[in-house]
């Protein structure tokens, strides 16, 4: 037992919930971002402005999401080299095979590859030809066994997630924008998993404003400790940034996921606001203006999963734009700081609670 433990440790081997679902799904998060989001950016922009090279750099951006989600897998997992690299192919295998769940799938595809290949990596004197071998056949063949029924599971969760709320979309959209809101916070990825569901439509509307509920309602609620700096990492980077003070005091996420729980059936009920641009999307909030846009978008120019669920291009109307702006901006903006003052009246929170080190 001592000579498998000593062996885990010289591999750099932790098999532990925060180096798979906290540093792994992390860092995922951000390959997901550098390359199919910032592909979905540069291709709104080259639909809306007819500029081709915008299109053109963003389809080879979002091409490349397996890879660079696996890619940053390994970093995270603090692979050696030739394990790092091999995962491209592994990437892209499971991205491929898992359909609309390759997020998911490349997830637990690159782990298991990565850690093999950890294992074997300097065990022989060809290792440049051990390595990467080893680690792509066993990704490859992991990908074509368990990738497809990812996919399948998550297109079904997703469908009953917009099913359901489209028949309830009041407590629906109290739950989506609640959940998702908090994936956003915390040191996961919601972009990822709003786009392993394919959760786009009136379910997408309430992720979005869950998503928007916590950055703007962390940024404004925050600004007497963090002023403007932190009024625009928080409105318009994420309200991650706030997870180190959430786990010393958990009470400071009171407000946010209360304004989530008020402005989800907000969306979906009063103003029915839809996502219908990619579901990415509806995970990332403000994040670069990344929820908005994708609204806007959806509205000109609905998505493949979107338009296969029924969705069609729309003018928007007044009070379309009403609902964006306030289920965004106004309204967590408002609601949150009410709230957080309720709380600090209670004591709950005190000052510099908030205060991003």
């Amino acid at each position: 037992m001592s000579k498998a433990k000593a062996f885990m440790q010289r591999k750099n081997i932790e098999i532990s919930l925060k180096r798979y679902g906290i540093d792994a799904l992390g860092a995922m998060a951000q390959g997901l971002f550098c390359s199919l989001l910032i592909g979905t950016i540069l291709k709104t922009l080259g639909s809306q402005t007819g500029v081709e090279i915008f299109t053109t750099v963003g389809g080879y951006a979002g091409a490349m999401s397996g890879p660079a989600m696996a890619i940053a897998i390994g970093w995270a997992l603090k692979c050696p080299p030739l394990v790092l690299f091999s995962l491209t192919a592994v990437g892209w295998a499971s991205n491929e095979l898992g359909g609309a769940g390759g997020p998911l799938a490349v997830l637990f595809v690159a782990i298991i590859a990565a850690e093999v290949g950890k294992v074997v990596s300097k065990e022989t004197p060809i290792d440049v030809l051990v390595t990467p071998l080893v680690t792509i056949f066993v990704g490859v063949a992991l990908a074509a066994l368990i990738a497809p029924p990812i996919g399948a599971a998550a297109d079904y969760i997703g469908w009953l997630i917009k099913q359901a709320t489209v028949l309830q979309p009041f407590w629906m959209g109290i739950i989506v924008s609640a959940a998702v809101g908090i994936a956003l916070t915390l040191p996961i990825s919601s972009a990822a998993i709003c786009h392993s569901f394919n959760l786009v439509g009136l379910a997408g509307g309430a992720a979005v404003a869950g998503c928007c509920a916590n950055m703007v309602g962390f940024a404004v609620m925050s600004f007497r400790e963090n002023r403007w700096g932190g009024l625009v990492s928080q409105g318009l980077g994420t309200s991650m940034l706030q997870m180190g003070n959430i786990v010393r005091n958990p009470k400071i996420w009171i407000p946010a996921i209360v304004t989530s729980m008020i402005t989800g059936p907000i969306a979906t009920c009063v103003f029915k606001l839809e996502m219908n641009g990619d579901a990415i999307n509806s995970g990332m909030g403000t994040c670069g203006l990344c929820g908005p846009i994708g609204v806007w978008t959806g509205w000109l120019n609905p998505s493949d999963v979107a338009l296969a669920d029924g969705a069609a291009a729309i003018t928007p109307t007044f009070m379309d734009w009403a609902g964006l702006v306030l289920v965004c901006f106004v309204l967590p903006a408002v609601i949150c700081p009410l709230i957080s003052s309720l709380c600090r009246r209670l004591g709950w929170i005190k000052d510099g609670d908030l205060t991003l080190s």
